[in-house]
């Protein structure tokens, strides 16, 4: 069950429009006229696979069936950067009061399907309804746990059809029909503003898809917050790779860095795609990040370790690389953070 919620998960399993993927003449992404692929190849197969539904069913560390957590309001504040962790890999980011909503999930179920597929451990640690207007919504890629459809089209139909969504190439193809108007895609290197902010569009190692057709005919990233107090990272979901160096010493040092630390065992099969919290911390070091916040853990079962392991295992590297524990850290669900600035 584990392998194929994964599965689900990572490539979905019902077949989308293919976009016009030819027309992109991409000046950045790797690119074959057909399909989006990383600098870094991966060599995943079939066998690999078989392989992995087998240690899904011998090996992974149970989760809790649900996990309560306390529902929080989310602060308003109109100056300096707030952070609120929702869950997964959603957050609220206020900037000088313009606010940033990524990845949002708030659906039961990170799936094509309401039957089947991860299931979220825990509620969000905000309410939908509690949320404030949003100014700009950030997908880092297609995967149904980072493109949740049923939450695009809650927060269309509620009082954000006038926010501005920004994604990699093609993700518009889905993201149109969930009623937002004001769609933005952008290739790696590509930005465009946002309630005055730049938002920059750049390197990640991952893949996408959200059927069987449309396997990496969609761009993948992570985004650059400029920001009067400092650029603000935010991650999506990666494999480690040289694109962290390249993004610190382009966009960097970062003020804060949102870094996935989950879903990273069998590490022969997901190294090539996630992060675990070893490289997290390199991913940190390479931002020249102040600051940097774990995420994309405990919300869905996407792979083996366990629901706390991620937390567990960053403390411990931090402390291995010699590293303060308050320089990289993680909030509790629904949690609010002021950053402290040094400027």
């Amino acid at each position: 069950m584990l392998s194929a919620a994964l599965l689900m998960s990572l490539s979905g399993c019902t077949s989308q429009k293919v976009p016009p993927g030819a027309a992109y003449d991409p000046a950045e992404a790797p690119f074959d006229s057909r399909r989006f692929y990383n600098r870094q190849p991966m060599d995943k197969g079939l066998t690999d696979l078989a392989k992995l539904g087998w240690e899904s069913l011998t090996r992974a560390t149970p989760w809790p069936e649900e996990r309560a957590v306390e529902v929080q309001a989310v602060p308003l504040d109109e100056s300096g950067i707030h952070v609120t962790f929702i869950n997964h890999s959603t957050f609220l980011i206020q900037i000088d009061g313009v606010t940033v909503l990524t990845d949002p999930i708030y659906s039961e179920r990170a799936s094509p399907v309401s039957w089947a597929g991860p299931k979220r451990a825990h509620p969000p640690g905000v309410l939908f309804d509690d949320l404030p207007p949003i100014d700009c919504i950030l997908i880092s890629h297609d995967h149904y746990d980072h493109l949740d459809f049923g939450t695009l089209e809650r927060l269309a139909d509620r009082h954000d059809t006038q926010a501005m969504v920004i994604a990699g190439l093609g993700t518009d193809s889905v993201i149109e029909r969930t009623g937002f108007k004001d769609i933005r895609t952008l290739n790696w290197g590509q930005s465009t503003d946002c309630g005055g902010l730049s938002i920059h569009f750049v390197e990640v190692r991952h893949r996408s898809g959200r059927g069987l057709l449309d396997q990496m005919t969609t761009l993948w990233g992570g985004f650059v917050i400029d920001t009067p107090h400092g650029p603000v990272y935010f991650g999506g979901d990666t494999g480690y790779g040289p694109h962290f160096k390249t993004t610190g010493e382009r966009y960097g040092p970062f003020t804060l860095a949102i870094i996935p630390i989950g879903a990273y065992e069998p590490r022969w099969f997901m190294k090539d795609v996630h992060l675990n919290p070893a490289e997290a911390v390199l991913v940190h070091q390479d931002l020249k990040a102040e600051q940097s916040i774990g995420a994309h853990y405990g919300t869905f079962q996407l792979t083996l370790e366990g629901i706390d392991t991620p937390i567990e295992t960053l403390r411990q590297e931090m402390t291995e690389a010699g590293l303060p524990q308050s320089v990289f850290w993680t909030l509790e669900i629904g949690e609010t953070r002021t950053i402290s600035l040094s400027n």
